[in-house]
């Protein structure tokens, strides 16, 4: 079984079970980055989602109830971000990873 951020490649793939895996993708890498305890978890949590509902903003897309084209606007949006804080080999990465959800959509 296949399984990038939480979501089966086995499974049907949605829209917003991308966006789930974008917040947990950003969520994961900043905690891997700064190195956070538990007790500290859920704040960063908060404060990942918080960053990735103002990338939706920014890209016009709606969070709620993205289409592809919304979460592809997101994904570079997010990216753009990234680049003052990761390195970017790591972006590509994700970016890689997450894009191949992008192309498992069942519209």
């Amino acid at each position: 079984m296949k399984e990038i951020y939480g979501v089966d490649f086995n499974a049907k793939i949605t829209p917003l079970k991308i966006r789930d895996a974008i917040l947990e993708c950003f969520f994961e890498a900043h905690c891997e980055d700064v190195g956070l305890g538990t007790d500290e978890q859920e704040i960063n949590r908060i404060y990942c989602g918080d960053i990735v509902k103002k990338s939706f903003e920014k890209a016009g897309a709606n969070f709620e109830n993205p289409t592809k084209e919304d979460l592809e606007n997101v994904l570079k949006e997010l990216e753009k971000f990234s680049v003052g804080f990761r390195d970017k080999n790591i972006i590509k990465k994700h970016a890689k990873q997450l894009a191949e959800l992008l192309k498992k959509i069942e519209d």
